[in-house]
């Protein structure tokens, strides 16, 4: 690798989220002598979960990641050729892809420690999406350097400006990392100068944690009242359609009741005019009679 500082951000971006910024702030101080190096080190930005949760990804499971730019490419072929029925099939296996990905991602964080809400896993999936349809994307996702989750169209307007912790990652390929739990003795290894801020700086990182903490506590949150306003609308909801369910079941059975009184009111009506047509076919005869007698005399 022949640049320098994308060797450390490679380093970098492949700690634990909580562990980035006390382990940047090492090893700017350990290249101090190199005034441009430290510097560029220490501007190097601190991942969203998401985007982190991505990079994760790419070096837990690069086979995955790359099926999955894969079929991206595909599908842009086929766009760009018009083949109906292979953009139909891509478009069909570019979500199936990009939902069972984002699913093995968020597996991978739980077994870093990190629960991901719905609202990361979405942000996960929408970069994956945009790898899968701009080619510079996918570079990005595959350096496993995003700063930031990523959101295309597919129309090439997609902005990557701080959206990769370097201009130079485009075409860079993140270092793959073992799949599973992670072993303290594979991590970067960082050579830690004696620090008299080193109990500030522990604290500092502490707090920071704590805040990761307190906004994915929040989303949490957030998500769980509108799943249960969710519920409750639909509590309320089946209640109403029970009502109206008892009040037709109750309608219908007065119905049947009805119908059951007209059907005797029909048969006893029925054999009346049985009755009636009866007597006026013999009163129709006694007159053919009457006139017949007549007409002898």
């Amino acid at each position: 690798m022949a640049d320098p500082l994308l060797e450390i951000a490679d380093e970098l971006y492949a700690l634990p989220l909580a562990d980035f910024t006390p382990a940047r702030d090492v090893l700017a101080k350990e290249h101090k002598a190199d005034k441009a190096l430290a510097a560029s080190i220490k501007g190097l930005k601190k991942s969203s979960l998401a985007a982190w949760v991505v990079n994760l990804l790419v070096r837990r499971d690069p086979d995955q990641v790359e099926q999955v730019l894969a079929v991206g490419e595909a599908l842009r072929e086929a766009q760009d050729n018009l083949d109906a029925a292979q953009l139909r099939e891509f478009t069909k296996q570019r979500r199936q892809l990009t939902a069972s990905v984002t699913t093995a991602a968020r597996r991978h964080a739980r077994a870093e420690g990190v629960k991901t809400t719905d609202s990361v896993a979405d942000q996960v999936e929408a970069t994956l999406t945009a790898a899968m349809l701009e080619p510079d994307a996918a570079k990005a996702v595959r350096s496993g350097l995003l700063v930031t989750a990523l959101s295309a169209t597919g129309l090439g307007d997609l902005d990557l400006s701080g959206a990769v912790a370097l201009p130079g990652a485009l075409g860079f390929s993140a270092t793959a990392r073992p799949i599973g739990p992670p072993n303290p003795d594979e991590r970067p290894q960082l050579h830690v100068v004696p620090d008299p801020d080193a109990d500030k700086k522990a604290r500092a990182a502490a707090e920071e944690r704590v805040a990761d903490a307190k906004v994915v506590l929040g989303e949490t949150e957030k998500e769980q009242r509108a799943a249960r306003r969710k519920v409750e609308k639909l509590q309320a909801k089946t209640l109403q359609v029970q009502s109206e369910l008892d009040e037709l079941r109750s309608r219908v059975a007065d119905l049947e009741n009805t119908l059951e009184e007209i059907d005797d009111d029909l048969g006893e009506a029925e054999a009346a005019q049985a009755d009636v047509e009866e007597a006026v076919d013999e009163a129709r005869a006694e007159v053919e009679a009457a006139k017949e007698a007549r007409d002898s005399l």
